[in-house]
């Protein structure tokens, strides 16, 4: 039987032996590192959990592949536990591709909050996603570009659109976005059908300045590619 020492989120006992039985592999990252989410059980309350864990090194891939539970021993060395899946997990949006590190993060605790109803936190996170993407966008120096619009997201998009840096088309949508940058996010009255507006946006505006032009690249790589017969 293989073992993980991990805490366990069910009874609070830190640093516990659980038995680890099935896997499933939920992702890749950096071309080699394996992240599964692996079923086990604690030996002090006999509850099971299932945790999220990462690949440590790329020696390891024959190893999880052939399955933790059959390792035979302790795991940890094989695998990070990052968090236990817990309701945060339900039916959360995924984020477009291709974004910042930072922005993707950010959109995926959003994305957590949202789907547990968290609506007033879900809009404060996808504000926050759309703020860093539109700072990127303003110019060192323009006309009409002052302070107030440089830090307020509600001032911000309209001169954004106003000067045809953001798309005339998602204008109607950006009306989520307040002019006096409150959402009523602090007074804690968002309904789920706001936080969906602000969603809807931040997704949408995210894939014109991220995913599309990304997409584009990649293709234009390939088509080089073919072009010089590699």
């Amino acid at each position: 039987m293989s073992l993980l020492v991990a805490d366990c989120p069910r009874c609070g006992t830190k640093d516990i032996t659980f038995d680890v039985g099935n896997q499933v592999q939920v992702a890749t990252r950096f071309n080699w590192q394996m992240v599964l989410e692996i079923f086990c059980v604690c030996r002090a309350c006999r509850h099971p959990t299932v945790f999220l864990v990462s690949q440590n090194h790329h020696h390891y891939a024959e190893t999880l592949k052939a399955g933790l539970s059959e390792f035979g021993s302790a795991i940890n060395d094989l695998v990070k536990v990052e968090r236990y899946i817990g309701i945060q997990d339900n039916s959360a949006e995924v984020p477009p591709e291709h974004l910042p590190e930072n922005i993707e993060r950010i959109f995926k605790e959003g994305s957590a909050c949202m789907s547990i109803g968290c609506y007033n936190a879900a809009t404060t996170m996808f504000r926050l996603c759309l703020d860093l993407a539109t700072k990127s966008l303003l110019p060192d120096d323009a006309e009409g570009l002052n302070n107030r619009i440089r830090r307020n997201l509600g001032f911000r998009l309209p001169w954004l659109f106003d000067n045809q840096i953001l798309p005339e088309g998602l204008r109607e949508l950006s009306s989520c976005i307040k002019d006096d940058g409150n959402d009523g996010a602090h007074e804690g009255i968002l309904s789920k059908e706001d936080a969906a507006d602000v969603l809807d946006f931040t997704f949408i505006l995210l894939e014109r300045l991220y995913t599309e032009p990304q997409r584009l690249e990649i293709a234009r790589q390939r088509r080089a590619a073919r072009r010089n017969g590699d």
